[in-house]
């Protein structure tokens, strides 16, 4: 495989801010130190991340040059591949310890038996504290470039610790329905879409028809499936929203789906079942598209553009 260079030079009196500033910028992003210089996997996103540092130090007076190279000449392919498991294990240690504390304090909670209030604003804290765990190990899995095998050992545990802080609601029954049956209706949903309705609509064009009619308004026509509607065919049943019940309904049930399900669920419901690090992003992003009064079809296009963005990169991170 190929990899990305990245060399640079900043002035002798140059103060040593900048060079503070890169060394913590190389860092996240996962560059590894070799031979003096820094590499990342050729990669588009790597590319641009160097060729942004490219700007900067040359913004600092410095010179920096980034090269695309085959192999290093004393120093193998899955040489190069263990150094980055290295520095990301590393990474998860530091995370690792985190999570251990957050383990502890769990189990003081469990057998503390202090006042109700005080035990909610502990479980609150906690919860708190697994949130930002959940971002710190999806920032480490974002430049876990090559599957650090601590990556799964830490999963579990964050999984563990968000099962004990957010036990799983009764399970919901579905009734299932055949994908052919409803390839050539007409859809029908409350105008000024959000969440919950565009990623129905994604789920639609994207797995049923991708040129199904699609209409926005209040009272259905003769013929129409209502979907996040009080008498929808299709609407939220005990604790999920819309999109999960469409979901479970067509039998569409893989990985990457469930984590947008649980994404549009946290947003739309906002019971803090679930903590994903896209959710407050893609919420103010939604936001701000109602807040610009765009209409139902460019909030259509757009929400289909964004779903279908969703859904690919958590395809990637749970193949």
């Amino acid at each position: 495989m190929n990899w990305l260079v990245f060399t640079y030079s900043l002035p002798s009196k140059a103060s040593s801010s900048p060079r503070v500033t890169l060394w913590r910028r190389l860092k996240r992003l996962g560059a590894i130190a070799l031979n003096g210089v820094q590499v990342l996997p050729d990669r588009d996103d790597c590319l641009e991340s160097f060729q942004w540092l490219v700007q900067e130090v040359r913004q600092a007076q410095g010179d920096a040059l980034v090269m695309r190279v085959e192999s290093f000449f004393d120093m193998g392919e899955q040489s190069i591949v263990q150094r980055f498991r290295e520095a990301r294990r590393d990474d998860y240690a530091d995370l690792g310890a985190k999570v251990a504390e957050l383990e502890k304090a769990l189990t003081a909670l469990g057998e503390a038996s202090n006042a109700l209030n005080d035990s909610d604003r502990r479980h609150a804290h906690l919860l708190d504290a697994l949130e930002k765990l959940h971002k710190h190990y999806a920032d480490i899995r974002q430049i876990d470039f090559f599957d650090c095998p601590d990556q799964d050992i830490i999963a579990t545990r964050l999984k563990h610790l968000t099962q004990a802080l957010i036990p799983p609601g009764p399970e919901v029954m579905v009734a299932p329905k055949a994908i052919n049956a409803y390839q050539t209706v007409r859809w029908l949903t409350r105008p000024r879409p959000h969440v919950d309705r565009l990623a129905c609509i994604w789920l639609i064009r994207r797995f049923i028809n991708s040129a199904a009619v699609i209409r926005y308004d209040t009272v259905a026509e003769a013929g129409e499936v209502a979907f996040d509607m009080p008498e929808g065919e299709f609407q939220h049943q005990g604790n999920l929203c819309t999109f999960e019940v469409m979901v479970k309904s067509f039998g569409l049930e893989d990985a990457p789906l469930r984590i947008l399900g649980e994404i549009v669920h946290e947003i739309d419901l906002r019971d803090g079942k679930y903590l994903h690090p896209q959710t407050s992003g893609i919420d103010a992003l939604l936001r701000g598209w109602l807040l610009a009064s765009f209409t139902d079809l460019e909030l259509e296009t757009y929400g289909i553009a964004l779903f279908e963005g969703l859904y690919n990169d958590c395809s990637k991170r749970t193949a």
